[in-house]
């Protein structure tokens, strides 16, 4: 039950995230947050607070001065605002601008600089008095969280997502990167309430911060060892850490609202409360016995008196403490050692009523415990560990009600379902996700706890338009195309809200063309695909609904196999995969079905969509299962998928039942780019276009792409029909050591290989082409027409040079360069003329000879017998 705070709170800002800072002469405390406005309160003065109107947008960020405030907002805007008696605070400067939101700031000691952090990647030092000196930091391979100067402005700590401590030493005017200190803070999303940032000591040389395990610990910035931890007490991460001004007390809060006020010396917990959602806390910085924290509420406590012992009291007026050091560590009271601390140092357990706290299932001491460590027990004091027969007594175990639950003798066997996804979409990170990426544009969504707000953009600016909109539906899937964008939103059984399906069209010639449907309640939506003609949408109850993009309900059916994964449509052709049958690894087959839904006529009906297998040097090879990724068309009308292994395929022969193959056009782990160990990185698949994969590099371990929007890349396909030859020819150094000889040309093998799967890729797209104009009859284009003509020159084309290769290296290859005279597709003897003059041009004359007879036997339509 949370604790009655000692005074009212007061107002100052909107419910969501509320920052406060303290002016350096203490004479001002500045809070902002979610609302365009911030307050500026007078120290003891209960009067009305002045007021900052007409902030750029919700503050992320606060710096402040005495007579001025420094505020980083959402829309990337570092400004500066005059802060004086009376409602006359208005707008100075513009510091500096990111294109994403602002997430720390930073003055410097003197306040000549400012440091600010947006969720890119850089950090910008900007001076506040001539805007044009600026030093960017691009040492952290990730955004910063928290920025903190060092109070002797020596050091700039930033505190990295990645779960490092970047420090720069800004003592010249040029910062310098001087190391990253690792192990200290946890990895951490820059939207989370938790705090990852460095709380100077008043005097420098140490700070102090929050962990993963839930403790404080105290850390020497000269070298990041760990001088003194303050543990056993929050029992949710740590939200804000701040120091007296003499430094003799430390207050901690925590996610769920404890309150702790430690004494820095002897590591006792002086006053120890629980307030609700506790996000910022502050002493007063000039040693008065007040006392400030924020809550998630918007609400301010200014609490006077704060601490209520005299004896605290003096502690709080004392001398300032000099920084820790490692010889004056001391356990605090109320804990007792435990083993395997982390850089020499052993962290603490808690005592509960007077013995060691209980340990968790699966607890980190005994994954630590000693190999040696047999348990024995030795009762060489009498305290009676042991009973008379030598065995341990059984007053360690735990009781009844203990939460360690032993495992039923039999349990129920799952299979492993493969889970629903929406192609192109990334899960949340912090408070943002994308809902949709493809060559059009791509929409994303960020979460206010009671809204989203959603922005769809565009790469061709000049045909569509960009819009933002607040979404009270909060919508979490998405597609986008040429014609509109579809939004589905889950149920909301809070709210009685069902599942929703809302269109928007991109141009329109009457006053509104958008439409939005409920489904029935207890239905939730799987996801859904968007053609140029139809919307679609798979749900829970495993029917497949459609509607026109009027809103018109047009057919409706229920999937033959449950749950739904993914569908993805394309004019009037849907695609819907979903979970079939048990492997004997315990995972789903994934089964596909093609529908035609103007005529209402399927083209292929539960078949297997052909995953990969794991790559042998995974390290979970054994137990790791291959899962699709993405599922889309292709630009000429063709299903592809992209799966777990890296492998870019696509589905020829679809159109006839029972006749649909799964053809790889792509290996990324082939890439030339990833051999011999050059990149590790693996690729987020958006669209196959122009016969060339259209994807965003993931790098640093990434799975999914983040903020700010990576740009595309794309890579010509190509199928993996053998392993690469050599590309330059090699000589043999001093050593016996193959090199490459500079400006060779490229090998004759590395020219077969390149040429046998240029011939197998042409091939394959003109059967794609072939099969499309082949179902539409005597309707099909003369420009489709035309088209497969000429891709049937070009695998020709192939062949031919693929002959010359094969001349070049002599004549015991005649009969594979025969064979591929005989796989050319021309019947008018252009072609067989070409390779007979190849031929005799590499002085082949028993070959020459043979291919004018092919070519004779051809022109007579004689079908040939070998």
């Amino acid at each position: 039950m949370p604790d009655r705070p000692p005074i009212a709170p007061r107002v100052a800002q909107p419910p969501g995230k509320t920052f406060l800072r303290f002016s350096p002469d203490g004479q001002r405390m500045l809070v902002a947050g979610c609302a365009n406005y911030a307050r500026s309160f007078k120290t003891n003065d209960d009067g009305e607070p002045d007021m900052i109107d007409h902030v750029h947008d919700d503050t992320l960020a606060v710096a402040c001065g005495n007579d001025y405030a420094i505020l980083g907002a959402e829309d990337g805007t570092v400004c500066e605002y005059a802060v004086a008696d009376g409602h006359n605070n208005n707008l100075k400067e513009v510091l500096v601008r990111f294109t994403l939101p602002v997430r720390a700031l930073a003055l410097s000691p003197d306040e000549e600089f400012i440091a600010a952090s947006s969720d890119e990647i850089e950090v910008k030092v900007v001076n506040r008095h001539d805007i044009e000196r600026i030093h960017v930091l691009r040492s952290q391979p990730k955004p910063i969280k928290h920025l903190s100067y060092d109070p002797t402005g020596k050091w700039l700590a930033a505190s990295c997502t990645d779960g490092k401590i970047y420090m720069y030493n800004v003592e010249e005017e040029e910062p310098k990167f001087v190391k990253a200190i690792d192990g200290i803070i946890q990895r951490l999303e820059i939207v989370d309430d938790t705090t990852s940032a460095c709380f100077w000591h008043p005097q420098g040389k140490v700070f102090a911060c929050g962990t993963a395990s839930r403790e404080v610990i105290i850390v020497s910035a000269e070298d990041g060892k760990i001088i003194r931890r303050f543990a056993g007490l929050h029992n949710s991460p740590v939200t804000s850490i701040s120091w007296s001004p003499n430094a003799r007390l430390l207050a901690t809060s925590a996610i769920e609202g404890s309150l702790i006020v430690w004494d820095t010396v002897t590591g006792q917990v002086l006053q120890q409360n629980t307030y609700e959602k506790i996000l910022h806390v502050e002493w007063h910085n000039k040693g008065e016995n007040l006392f400030c924290w924020t809550n998630s509420w918007g609400e301010v406590y200014i609490t006077p008196g704060f601490l209520k012992n005299p004896a605290h009291v003096e502690l709080l007026k004392g001398a300032q403490e000099q920084p820790l050091s490692e010889a004056q560590q001391k356990p605090p009271q109320n804990t007792v050692p435990i083993k395997n601390g982390l850089n020499g140092v052993k962290p603490v357990r808690p005592l509960v009523n007077g013995r060691p706290r209980a340990h968790s299932p699966d607890s980190l001491d005994e994954y630590l415990a000693d190999a040696d460590d047999d348990q024995w027990i030795v009762d060489d004091d009498g305290a009676g560990y042991t009973n008379e027969n030598g065995k341990r007594t059984n007053g360690h175990l735990q009781g009844a009600n203990s939460h360690i639950e032993k495992k039923t003798r039999h349990e129920t066997w799952q299979p492993q379902i493969h889970e629903s996804f929406q192609p192109g979409a990334t899960p949340w990170r912090g408070d943002r996700k994308y809902l949709c990426l493809n060559l059009t544009g791509f929409v994303w969504t960020v979460n206010h706890d009671t809204h989203n707000t959603v922005t769809v953009e565009f790469y061709d600016r000049e045909t569509h338009r960009d819009f933002h909109f607040t979404d009270p539906f909060q919508y979490d899937k998405a597609c986008l195309n040429e014609h509109g964008t579809l939004f589905s939103a889950p149920p909301n059984s809070a709210e009685q809200q069902p599942a929703i399906i809302f269109y928007r069209p991109h141009q329109t010639w009457t006053n509104r063309a958008d439409f939005r449907v409920s489904l029935p309640d207890g239905e939730d939506i799987s996801c859904i695909a968007l053609s140029s003609r139809y919307v679609i949408a798979c749900t829970s109850k495993n029917y497949v609904r459609v509607w026109t993009l009027f809103g018109t309900p047009v057919r409706m059916w229920r999937m033959k196999s449950s749950p739904a994964v993914t569908c993805a449509a394309h004019n009037d052709l849907l695609i819907t995969v979903t979970n079939g049958a048990v492997n004997s690894d315990g995972t789903t087959q994934l089964i596909y079905s093609i529908d035609n839904i103007r005529y209402d006529e399927a083209h292929q009906n539960s078949d297997l969509v052909a995953l990969g297998t794991p790559h042998p040097d995974s390290d979970n090879y054994e137990d790791e299962s291959v899962t699709l990724k993405s599922l889309f068309w292709t630009d000429t009308g063709d299903p592809a998928i992209y799966d777990s292994t890296g492998t870019l395929l696509v589905l020829v022969h679809w159109r006839n039942m029972g006749q649909a193959k799964w053809v790889p056009i792509l290996d990324t782990r082939l890439l030339e780019r990833l051999q011999g160990g050059k990149k590790e990185e693996t690729y987020w698949p958006v669209a196959v276009a122009d016969q060339k994969f259209h994807c965003i590099i993931l790098k640093g371990g990434d799975k999914y792409p983040y903020f700010p929007r990576p740009l595309l890349s794309e890579f010509d396909l190509s199928i993996p029909i053998s392993r690469p030859s050599p590309k330059k020819k090699t000589s043999i150094d001093d050593d016996g050591n193959e090199i490459d000889m500079d400006g060779a040309e490229e090998t004759t093998a590395h020219q077969i290989t390149r040429l046998e799967e240029a011939y197998v890729r042409s091939t394959l797209m003109m059967s794609l082409l072939d099969d499309f104009v082949t179902s539409h009859g005597e309707h099909a284009r003369h420009t489709d027409k035309t088209e497969l003509t000429r891709r049937e020159i070009e695998v020709d084309k192939v062949l031919l040079q693929l002959l010359a290769s094969e001349c070049r290296e002599g004549e015991d290859r005649g009969m594979k360069a025969l064979e591929i005279v005989r796989m050319m597709r021309d019947r008018g003897g252009k072609m067989i003329e070409a390779a007979s003059k190849v031929a005799g041009r590499w002085g082949r004359t028993v070959l020459e000879e043979k291919i004018r007879e092919m070519g004779e036997r051809r022109l007579a339509g004689v079908e040939e017998d070998e």
